[in-house]
């Protein structure tokens, strides 16, 4: 009986051998399929990982740049605004200055009024008497002195005559003249004083324009000064960022490279705000805002033409899209989309992963009647210009 059982054991041997040999084959071969598979993975995704790393260096480097441009324009304003604070300065002594001489041209316009003053009530008070001693000697016509002469009784005080018709003919004279001088004084001393008060407010209104402007030119100094703190803190936000992203994408590679699994790699799109490539070649025909599509812009461009993606991301939308034809929404991570509209053809899937510059469909007829594509950007779940995130050109 034992021989029997070793006899029956013997004759199962090589089937189950067999079957045991094909399992392990099997295995081996979807071992092997597998590795493949993930060995032929492995450069695709490092060539991506490194591609990135290399993204982010360019934009560090970009951003560094920036930083000492805005560091050495900073400095620039600062020496500007000194010397524009000295200005002000120099200024402010000249409106002082002018301020002094008001109180001295003020007493020389009280002087110069009083002056008037005294020479109106001369030429007043004169008026009336000469006038009088003028129809008198009207009244006595062209020979008005020598008929006072030939009146005279005695012959013997002819002498006598004569002087006084001289002396009254000399103090008519000095009356005529000196109401002609005080009227003169009078209309030259009225001259100066309009020309003084003239010439004192233009000095005073240029005074304070000059030093208005200077205010001016200070403050806009001031505000230049703020708005560059502004613009470097935000470059040193978005430097850091993207320094956290760098060091994240440099661990991805040491887990390639010893095979350990690693989660997707990104960079965030904040720190590509004004570098961001544009979508499509062409001209902006409707700005932010405006339209009835407000939250994005229409770019025209020949039919047919390729729309890249901005920025690196995974697909979260690709179809038709009632009100923007047919609709590409790329998610590039931290509530931040790009989308695609006006669409003539679709090039991606959903859940797709694609990288910056990919076609993502082809241009085609947009709201204006003309062949483009409606783009739109949102950061934090809200719409912004793109204008802001695109590069100038």
């Amino acid at each position: 009986m034992g021989s029997r059982s070793s006899e029956r054991r013997t004759t199962q041997n090589p089937l189950n051998t067999q079957r045991i040999w094909f399992s392990a084959v099997s295995a081996c071969s979807a071992l092997i399929v597998v590795s493949a598979v993930a060995l032929a993975q492995i450069p695709a995704e490092r060539a991506r990982t490194e591609g990135l790393a290399r993204r982010a260096a360019d934009r560090l480097q970009a951003l560094q740049r920036e930083a000492d441009r805005l560091a050495a324009e900073e400095r620039t304003v600062i020496g500007d605004l000194r010397k524009l604070e000295i200005e002000r300065q120099i200024r402010a002594q000249e409106l002082k200055r002018v301020d002094a001489d008001a109180e001295k041209v003020q007493s020389e316009l009280d002087q110069t009024g009083a002056r008037l003053e005294t020479l109106q009530a001369s030429a007043s008070t004169a008026r009336p008497e000469l006038e009088q001693r003028l129809v008198e000697i009207y009244k006595l016509g062209r020979a008005r002195y020598l008929r006072l002469l030939l009146s005279t009784p005695d012959i013997r005080r002819l002498g006598q005559s004569t002087r006084t018709v001289a002396a009254l003919a000399k103090l008519d004279r000095d009356r005529v003249a000196t109401y002609a001088k005080t009227v003169t004084e009078l209309n030259n001393e009225r001259a100066a004083l309009e020309a003084r008060r003239a010439e004192f407010s233009a000095l005073r209104a240029a005074a304070q324009t000059a030093q208005e402007a200077s205010q001016r030119a200070a403050q806009a100094k001031s505000d230049l000064i703020r708005d560059i703190d502004r613009r470097r803190d935000l470059n040193a936000q978005l430097s850091s960022e993207l320094q956290a992203a760098q060091q994240k994408l440099q661990a991805t590679l040491r887990d390639l490279a010893t095979g350990a699994t690693t989660a997707e790699p990104h960079l965030p799109l904040g720190p590509f705000r004004g570098a961001l490539e544009w979508p499509i070649a062409g001209t902006v025909t409707r700005r932010f805002g405006r339209g009835p599509a407000p939250n994005g812009i229409e770019i025209a461009s020949p039919e047919g033409g390729s729309a890249l993606a901005i920025h690196d991301g995974t697909v979260a939308f690709a179809g038709p899209f009632a009100g923007f034809g047919n609709l590409v929404i790329v998610d590039h991570g931290a509530q931040t989309f790009s989308l695609y509209g006006d669409l003539l053809e679709i090039d991606v899937r959903k859940g797709a992963r694609i990288a910056h510059g990919q076609t993502v469909g082809t241009a085609g007829p947009i709201s204006s009647g003309a062949e483009g594509i409606y783009f739109e950007l949102r950061v934090d779940a809200r719409p912004v210009d793109p204008l802001q995130w695109l590069k100038k050109r």
